[in-house]
């Protein structure tokens, strides 16, 4: 009976002394919680006040900087600046000026039934022609897009046709180089319009070779006329005869000392009979006394024999 009584005894001084404890649990932590959110409030407010401070030191500074830079800005010299000139008006190019014109696409074969027949083609009509791939070629350079294996014509025209007729441009856009080569494309397309261009390249050739002939008319005329010239200048350019006058005064001299040789030749002598006989008589005389002195030593040598 009294253990059961001292342990009814301690059980409660147990309860007791929990919720004594329990309460000042709770005291502390209401007066612990109470300090942190005072702590929390002032450590807040200190924190709000530094922010403060260091925004106006920053306002302040930037301030003072700005201050600063527009002082030296006001002492730097500001170069003027020459006006900008006006920019002249650069004249639009219409799509007129930049499509050739009708008659070269005439010359060319471009007709209204030419491209009447091109709009009647399709891709099929490219891709499935009959015609086998020709053997590896060298590279052929291109010029606007058009294969150089092509004549002088057929360049043109192929380069009239891209711009003048949308289809073939599409065709060719589509088909080369994924579906075929360049020079198979422009092969069949040839093939295919021959009976529409063949009386216009026919004639473009026809046109070049009366050009060539004429040209070549011309230029025998030139030199023909070239050769006359020259052989006229030769005849001008001759040595005077006999008849012109010397323009040399040392032949002048000899002239009048000796007298014209070339004309006692062509003219009769006028005169002169006269000399001529006294050098007759003295040649004859001279002939004589050189006879006589052949004569005397015969007659001495036959004188002496006897």
């Amino acid at each position: 009976m009294d253990l059961w009584e001292r342990a009814r005894a301690f059980a409660g001084e147990a309860a007791k002394r929990s919720q004594e404890l329990s309460a000042e649990a709770a005291k502390r932590s209401s007066a612990l919680v109470s300090e942190t959110a005072k702590k929390s409030k002032e450590i807040f407010s200190e924190t709000a006040s530094k922010s403060r401070e260091i925004a106006a030191e920053a306002t302040k500074q930037a301030d003072l900087l700005a201050g600063q830079i527009k002082h030296l800005a006001s002492d730097l010299p500001v170069p003027s600046i020459p006006p900008i000139p006006a920019i002249p008006t650069i004249p639009t190019v219409t799509a007129a000026a930049s499509e050739p014109d009708a008659a070269e696409l005439e010359r060319y074969g471009i007709t209204e039934d030419l491209r009447d027949f091109v709009k009647g083609m399709t891709i099929s009509t490219f891709r499935d022609f009959p015609l086998q791939d020709e053997p590896e070629m060298a590279d052929v350079p291109t010029v606007s897009n058009v294969r150089q294996d092509l004549n002088e014509w057929q360049a043109r025209h192929a380069t009239l046709v891209l711009s003048a007729v949308k289809e073939i441009s599409k065709f060719r856009y589509e088909l080369c180089p994924r579906f075929m080569k360049e020079r198979k494309f422009w092969r069949i397309y040839f093939l295919l319009v021959n009976n529409y261009i063949n009386p216009f390249e026919k004639k473009y050739f026809e046109e070049l070779k009366v050009k060539a002939e004429e040209e070549k008319k011309d230029s025998q005329k030139e030199v023909s006329q070239s050769t006359q010239a020259t052989t006229a200048e030769q005849k001008d350019t001759k040595v005077p005869g006999k008849s012109s006058t010397s323009t040399n005064p040392e032949h002048d001299l000899d002239v009048f000392l000796l007298g014209d040789l070339g004309s006692d030749d062509e003219g009769p002598d006028v005169g002169d009979d006269g000399l001529d006989d006294d050098f007759d008589k003295i040649d004859g005389a001279s002939g004589l006394e050189s006879d006589d002195d052949d004569k005397k030593p015969e007659a001495e040598k036959g004188e002496g024999a006897k």
